[in-house]
């Protein structure tokens, strides 16, 4: 059962990738030649081929010979820099910006990412690929209740109401087109919310936004003598945090669907 897929830039059809499954490798880079582990390269028929043997051709001359390698473990990949000095970066297509450094000669670093894009600087320019991870596992739930008080929710969001309106508005720019996209100001929030909220005002997103802060634990609460530090950029901190724990994901703008 193959868990990971190779996707070369710019791959024009699905023949060009490569499938890996659990223990299986592919090396990468310039030539491609033996990879210098006790780890055989795979060498299926799928694989694609380079000048020197097994592997993804990186066919770029600031891309070393032999530049790293990558190995699928269920459901998540390692990967492996051979680059003496070179750092490569993981980063996640999906995610607010979300990325992993892999340092020279680091072995087996997992990466965590269903999409991922592998970055190499190559010279003046970056050469990069994406790896696949579509395969999930997930522990079974137990049928009989447990003893005990329940666990407490760490952000009891209740998405019917209207804070998560204006948190999903926050948060739209980002899933949708950008993760570094700027955040829509408090008038652009409104307009985008006066469809399903007609009374939507300055004042009222802004105190749904104060709200949001204090029910995120962003901030005290008005009960607390301790007022804290003043929340400089307090859009941007809950939109990070939103993003951070998956509490407002792509499918929950499908509210703000008769706002358009």
């Amino acid at each position: 059962m193959y868990s990971i897929i190779v996707v070369p830039a710019h791959a024009a059809d699905p023949g060009s990738q490569v499938r890996l499954a659990p223990g299986e490798s592919l090396p990468f880079g310039r030539s491609t030649p033996s990879v210098p582990s006790t780890r055989s390269a795979l060498t299926s028929p799928s694989t694609l081929v380079g000048p020197s043997g097994p592997g993804l051709a990186l066919p770029h001359p600031g891309i070393s010979r032999s530049a790293g390698e990558i190995r699928a473990a269920g459901s998540y990949w390692l990967l492996s820099n051979f680059s003496a000095t070179s750092t490569y970066v993981v980063e996640n297509p999906e995610g607010a910006g979300e990325h992993i450094k892999i340092a020279p000669g680091r072995l087996d670093a997992p990466v965590p990412f269903e999409f991922s894009r592998v970055v190499l600087p190559a010279g003046s320019e970056l050469v990069d690929f994406g790896v696949w991870a579509p395969r999930h596992d997930y522990a079974e739930r137990a049928h009989a209740a447990q003893e005990g008080e329940p666990t407490t929710l760490a952000f009891p969001l209740d998405r019917s109401k209207r804070y998560f309106l204006v948190l999903a508005a926050l948060c739209e720019p980002r899933l949708r087109d950008d993760p570094h996209a700027p955040l829509p100001t408090v008038d652009r929030i409104v307009e985008r919310l006066r469809p399903l909220w007609p009374a939507a005002s300055r004042a009222s997103v802004q105190w749904n936004i104060d709200y949001l802060a204090v029910k995120l634990r962003l901030k005290p609460g008005p009960e607390t003598a301790d007022p804290g530090p003043r929340l400089n950029g307090k859009k941007e901190s809950l939109v990070s945090l939103a993003l951070r724990f998956d509490l407002v994901r792509e499918d929950d703008l499908a509210i703000l669907a008769t706002a358009r």
